[in-house]
């Protein structure tokens, strides 16, 4: 991402418009409390949720020409052009390409950049960074863990409590509102927006 005199990312991609583990629930066995009833079976264990990269070929008929530069080769989208920099919906951001959660919208701020800005990661496992010296000057660029997507970058300019900015490119990601969290295989994430699925439906 290149930055303009006001601080603000300036694309630098040709391609214009609008783009863009589960953990293990561990069942403790429940004894029998009489000698009269039974034991409640314990609940199977939820199969971890595998996030795999595809082959280039593959990706190529997947993602979408924007999707596949910026994740693939590091492309900026345009600002204020892009699928999520003003959603406010609740849910979840995870990697197009593997499917890895990302971020939330709980932790989503409107950075006036014109793009999906967060202050932390949902699950920071999934995320890695590396210094970036492509515009000349060092960046911290932020890829994903399991896929190697490119995500965009984090800068010490963002607000409380972390003080951090994950600029992060609307092509990168897949949004999974919050009550199609379970039917996707995201469930451990929904207690995060219990209430406010409910009080937006109102």
């Amino acid at each position: 991402m290149q930055y303009n005199s006001m601080g603000r990312v300036v694309s630098t991609f040709r391609l214009g418009g609008v783009i863009i583990a589960s953990a293990i629930l561990c069942a403790s066995q429940v004894p029998a409390q009489t000698r009269t009833t039974a034991s409640a079976p314990s609940p199977a264990p939820t199969a971890r949720k595998v996030f795999v990269k595809s082959s280039d070929s593959d990706l190529k008929k997947k993602l979408t020409p924007l999707q596949y530069e910026v994740t693939q080769h590091e492309a900026t989208e345009t600002p204020f052009r892009n699928t999520y920099w003003d959603n406010h919906e609740p849910g979840i951001y995870v990697d197009v390409v593997s499917g890895e959660p990302l971020f939330s919208s709980v932790d989503k701020f409107d950075s006036g950049t014109g793009w999906p800005s967060f202050t932390r990661p949902l699950e920071p496992a999934n995320i890695r960074t590396k210094t970036d010296r492509v515009l000349g000057y060092e960046r911290t660029e932020v890829r994903s863990a399991h896929a190697d997507s490119h995500l965009g970058h984090v800068f010490d300019d963002g607000p409380r409590p972390t003080g951090l900015r994950y600029c992060m490119n609307s092509a990168s990601m897949r949004f999974i509102p919050a009550d199609r969290l379970e039917a996707e295989g995201y469930g451990q994430y929904a207690y995060l927006f219990k209430g406010k699925t409910e009080k937006a439906a109102k």
